[in-house]
């Protein structure tokens, strides 16, 4: 048969636009691994906060916000949200940029508190002296990543979406409007592609004969660290404000905790290094006075981002029968509902609306990028 929609990855990006696709469409859903989301969607330390990615991102993480605290009972039995609240920490160098930071979300409509001294140390026991200022935002939230994930793949079998999974993407041409992809053992036939591969997206549009647009992977390391004395479970998630590390608790007094390292890698199955553990665990000693007891996990996911750093959404302007879901970086699980909405409006070419009503989607549309066949 000829599927309507054949969509190349099966996490976050590519279950979300398959659940969110008209029933009435032919769907294939196409996955190189043996199970969905093993790269990034699996290994995410997923929460929701709506400065997380920048003001461009913003939109579509508060555009989200509604449903994963209250899923239509269709969807899901439960929220997907856990409330923990978010402190961005800096020293005294950082106050004017910090400020910055505030007055720019504030005016964007999200709920910010500036902290002083005494408000940051009451957050975190333990914290030194040099962390004088923060910014706190209350509606921040862990996601339950997995449960989200399900409950998209759930909706894609509800609506007939054929799963294929073990069926990496070797080859694609088209022929007369059709593609043809050979993925595993199997050729498909469709007449759109959505590439929602992740950190393979430029490889995939390759593969289609369409222009890549400089997707670039990149690693992110996260461990699993047991602290003395245990760290409060109640302790907000604590971003540095200029980028070199997060941690969040967890059940016994454990944290997850990362380098917020984004080091360019090739796609594929990427590791924690020894170095990246060591230089977050160096970077939490310079913040607080626990004692990292043990390295319980240690792990590593991809995040890949277009040149701008923004997602990109819409169909190929050379090749309109190749449609772009890709670009995601590490806020693919916040963004989600929106994103998947968005798309699958794009895709069927009709009026944006519901819970993306009022987002500009031509600020993710790929024709934002000069590439090499429009010089």
């Amino acid at each position: 048969m000829i599927y309507d929609v054949a969509i190349i990855g099966a996490g976050i990006a590519g279950a979300g636009v398959a659940a969110e696709l008209d029933p009435r469409l032919s769907v294939v859903l196409i996955e190189a691994e043996d199970q969905p989301g093993y790269h990034a969607t699996g290994r995410s330390v997923a929460f929701w906060d709506e400065c997380y990615g920048g003001p461009g991102v913003q939109p579509l993480t508060s555009a989200s916000g509604p449903f994963l605290a209250h899923p239509d009972a269709s969807f899901a039995e439960a929220s997907f949200l856990k409330p923990r609240g978010v402190l961005y920490l800096g020293e005294e160098a950082d106050r004017v940029s910090m400020q910055a930071f505030l007055a720019r979300f504030s005016a964007q409509g999200v709920r910010l508190d500036w902290l002083e001294l005494d408000a940051v140390t009451a957050k975190i026991p333990g914290l030194y002296s040099k962390w004088t200022v923060g910014v706190f935002g209350t509606d921040c939230s862990d996601i339950d990543v997995s449960a989200l994930h399900q409950a998209y793949l759930r909706r894609a079998r509800r609506n007939e979406v054929v799963t294929l999974l073990k069926s990496p993407v070797t080859s694609i041409w088209q022929t007369a409007g059709v593609w043809s992809l050979a993925a595993g053992a199997e050729q498909v036939q469709s007449r759109l592609i959505v590439n929602a591969s992740g950190a393979w997206a430029d490889q995939i549009a390759t593969l289609a004969g369409v222009t890549p647009l400089g997707h670039q992977p990149y690693r992110r390391t996260v461990a699993q660290v047991r602290t003395a004395p245990a760290a409060p479970e109640t302790l907000p998630l604590v971003i540095h404000h200029g980028g070199d590390f997060y941690f969040k608790p967890e059940p016994g007094g454990r944290i997850w905790l990362s380098p917020h390292d984004e080091t360019p890698c090739i796609a594929g199955d990427v590791a924690a290094e020894e170095l990246d553990v060591a230089l977050a665990i160096g970077r939490l000693a310079g913040v607080v006075d626990w004692k990292v007891a043990a390295v319980e996990r240690r792990w590593a996911g991809l995040r890949s981002f277009a040149p701008d750093r923004l997602p990109v959404y819409g169909h190929d302007p050379a090749n309109p029968g190749f449609f772009w879901c890709t670009g995601q970086g590490g806020f693919g699980i916040q963004t989600a509902p929106a994103a998947a909405k968005l798309c699958a409006a794009l895709i069927e070419r009709r009026a944006v609306g519901g819970m993306v009503d009022g987002i500009d989607a031509a600020k993710f549309g790929p024709g934002r990028f000069v590439r090499l066949d429009d010089v």
